[in-house]
């Protein structure tokens, strides 16, 4: 029996589909009226019809007025700016029409499945009265719909549960940040009773993508005008056009793009590199990073030191958080799949019981089981050194400082580190059954013992870095050595 997945984000709808159970499930490209696959959450009104997803968001600066972008993140009965032939639409009807659409365009690609699942954003099970009036609207849509809903998730755990994934640690705390149009959303998992549970959420309004967007429309814009001396406020289509291109841009891969508008008259182009985005909008990975910090703070027991930080792949795509994240926390920061969410809802939805026969029993699930977590590959972790040109061997190091903060090296023969599991003398934010390494002094200077062939024969010196690496992931330790000071105290 065929399972859908569906998550449900403003920042765009997706859907994954599987077969029996042992085949992995597939991300479903679904395409709308013009072919566009990306369904972003905006709606457009001329009075007369509703333009949803890409083709509203294509209107955004052109008819901003008739533009709502919030409609999911309020799902409720609360009326929303749009009118249809003089009848005020509520942002639960917007969203009914939106996934009335989706689905219809879904279906030629997917069928009638036999079983949904839907992957909820976190804020909609934040307590217990928001949860009982948005999943009871999403429960009158499945049935509007004719949907064979098994399950309405947690759209966090969904995502670790996507086997294309780097995996974490389960059995430690986990957060997972998710980034949608009008606000970014942290949420912290425990292992608790054999599950990874839900335990706390915070939702920054400040890092929403749409906010994001635009203010580096404005910055790019600006730049664009000292460049060419063309004003691309000069026109609403213009602005969209230039809008369309920083959209590409900060959700795509290149390390550069050439921005190109023409008049007709005329062609004007500017290049910008990825990493001047970061310093065009810094405030949204800012106030993640703060927010990351503030969750932790407010969890009693929670260490600082965490487990693992998932980023779904539009909030990886935010200017410089990655950056910021692995400087505010030790913890391992990976990057999950794009559309995880609806790849792990599908899963989920192999292992469920049947459709019930009354809506109301549907389950809402804020946990699963921890084998359902996606494990991080066992083996494959290696050690390395990256030397310092020229460094001096009698230049002995001191301290080993990871994610900013130094760590003294004893006096004793013998120092530690790995995977707090193991007890060792540094705590690494390893998962557990991972090695743990030994340093080794020798007539006063250190060195690496027990990794085999990449044991370096020189010993370690100040500047050297120590590398834990597993994949494309790496924890770094960087060797200093720290001078005494004038009192003779190092």
């Amino acid at each position: 029996m065929r399972t859908l997945g569906l998550e449900l984000a403003d920042a765009g709808l997706a859907a994954a589909l599987g077969g029996d159970p042992g085949t992995a499930p597939q991300p479903l490209v679904v395409p709308n009226r013009s072919g566009a696959a990306d369904w972003p959450g905006y709606a457009c009104s001329d009075g007369k019809t509703v333009t949803l997803g890409r083709a509203a968001e294509d209107l955004w600066f052109v008819q901003p007025r008739r533009i709502d972008l919030n409609f999911w993140a309020r799902l409720g009965h609360d009326p929303s700016p749009l009118q249809v032939n003089g009848k005020t639409l509520s942002s639960s009807e917007l969203a009914f029409l939106f996934l009335r659409e989706f689905l219809t365009r879904a279906e030629p690609v997917a069928g009638r499945p036999g079983r949904v699942v839907l992957a909820v954003p976190g804020a909609y099970l934040r307590d217990p009265a928001i949860e009982e009036e948005r999943v009871g609207l999403l429960l009158g849509m499945a049935h509007e719909l004719r949907l064979p809903l098994v399950a309405v998730v947690d759209a966090g755990l969904a995502a670790l549960c996507d086997p294309r994934g780097p995996g974490c640690d389960a059995s430690l705390p986990v957060v997972l940040v998710d980034a949608g149009l009008t606000g970014a959303e942290l949420t912290l998992f425990l292992p608790r009773g054999g599950a990874l549970t839900r335990a706390a959420q915070l939702h920054l309004p400040q890092a929403g993508l749409a906010a994001l967007r635009r203010q580096l429309t404005a910055a790019l814009g600006n730049r664009f005008l000292r460049h060419t001396a063309f004003d691309i406020l000069t026109d609403g289509r213009v602005e969209q056009a230039f809008f369309r291109q920083v959209h590409d841009f900060l959700s795509g891969d290149a390390a550069e793009h050439r921005f190109v508008i023409s008049t007709g008259a005329r062609t004007y182009e500017m290049n910008a590199k990825r990493e001047q985005l970061a310093v065009d909008a810094p405030s949204a990975a800012a106030a993640i990073a703060q927010g990351l910090q503030d969750l932790i703070a407010r969890q009693p027991g929670v260490p600082a030191s965490l487990g693992t930080v998932a980023l779904t792949d539009r909030a990886a795509r935010i200017p410089g958080l990655e950056a910021r994240l692995r400087a505010a926390t030790p913890a391992r920061v990976v990057r999950l799949p794009d559309q995880a969410a609806a790849v792990g809802a599908t899963l989920l939805g192999h292992a469920a019981a049947d459709a019930p026969a009354d809506l109301a029993e549907v389950p809402v699930w804020t946990d699963v089981k921890l084998p359902a977590v996606t494990p991080i590959a066992s083996g494959g972790w290696r050690l390395c050194v990256a030397r310092t040109a020229g460094g001096d061997p009698e230049n002995a190091p001191t301290h080993l400082v990871v994610a900013g903060l130094a760590h003294p090296l004893p006096r004793q023969r013998r120092f530690t580190f790995g995977p707090s599991t193991a007890a060792p003398d540094l705590p690494l934010p390893l998962p557990n059954g991972s090695p743990i390494w030994t340093l080794v002094q020798d007539g006063g200077r250190w060195r690496i013992a027990g990794i085999g062939s990449e044991a370096p024969t020189a010993p370690l010196a100040a500047g050297d870095r120590l590398e834990v690496a597993l994949g494309d992931e790496k924890t770094e330790l960087l060797l200093v050595r720290c001078l005494p000071s004038a009192g003779g105290a190092a």
